[in-house]
Parts: structure tokens; sequence; C-alpha cells
């Protein structure tokens, strides 16, 4: 997966095209705050239809948010990478109206295996932990750039 961009630059190229057709993440209005090599942050507004019957956000939706945040991170050194097991807990609830904010960080890669933590938070207070598995599946989100060419 070799490219002539840095570690940045490519994990938001790979970010951009996973972008392109990542109607899921972009259908609840999500949106990429921050992105890097083994990191990724994404926000997203609760809104009416994610809340449950308490009144809280549903979380499912929780869930989604720092799946997606995971995605982004595990994919950012260009190798097609895909959940394997994920796991949250939650600790606050989620509000009507709230920007959650979830920030995946790399805890470790070896072969075609990485984990993944992420934490979800609101206003600065946490409100869940995720946890997940990743697996590269071989194949890349850019094409390797022919050097010679330049």
């Amino acid at each position: 997966m070799t490219t002539d961009l840095a570690p940045d630059e490519l994990a938001r190229a790979c970010a951009d095209a996973m972008w392109a057709n990542d109607h899921a993440s972009k259908a609840l209005g999500m949106q990429i705050v921050e992105i890097g090599e083994g990191h990724a942050t994404l926000s997203m507004t609760v809104t009416t239809e994610m809340v449950n019957g308490h009144g809280i956000a549903h979380g499912g939706f929780i869930f989604t948010l720092a799946d997606s945040a995971f995605a982004y991170a595990c994919n950012s050194r260009n190798e097609n990478t895909v959940a394997a097991q994920g796991s949250i807990s939650f600790i606050r609830p989620g509000k009507l109206g709230a920007r959650l904010v979830a920030s995946a960080r790399e805890v470790t890669r070896a072969g075609r295996s990485g984990i993944y933590d992420v934490r979800v938070t609101s206003g600065g207070v946490v409100i869940a932990e995720f946890r997940g598995n990743s697996r590269a599946i071989g194949g890349t989100l850019v094409p390797p750039q022919d050097t010679e060419q330049r």
C-alpha cells in the first residue's frame, strides 16, 4: 500500500475515499473532525429520531458513532480493514440535541489484526467506551501512486 503521501496525508486520503461511499454515517449527520494515522475523531448530534422511549440517545446510535470512528482509524494506513468484534460500555446517557464526539485510537496492530479504543464524550464528559478488534482483508482505498511519473 505504497504511496508518496506522508502518513497523515494518506490517512486523510483514505478517509475521503471511505466518506464518498459512507452513506450510513452521512445519513446520521456524522462529521469527520480529525483524522491521522491510527486515529480518528467523528461527531454527531443526537436528533429526535435517535431518542429512545426513555428520552435519551438510543445506545445503537452511540455504538454506530463509535464504530464509524473505529472504522476511520483502522483504515488510515490504506489497508482495507473491517471490524472483527466490537463492544461498548455505556456510562452516561446521551441527551437530545447533544453533540457526541467519538475519538478512536489504535492500541496495537500485529499482522492483519488490530485493537482500537474509542471514547465517546458529550460536552467533554465521557458517556461511553468502545473497544474494537479489526481485521485487514486485503486491498486498498487509495491506489498506489507511480512515483516514476512524478
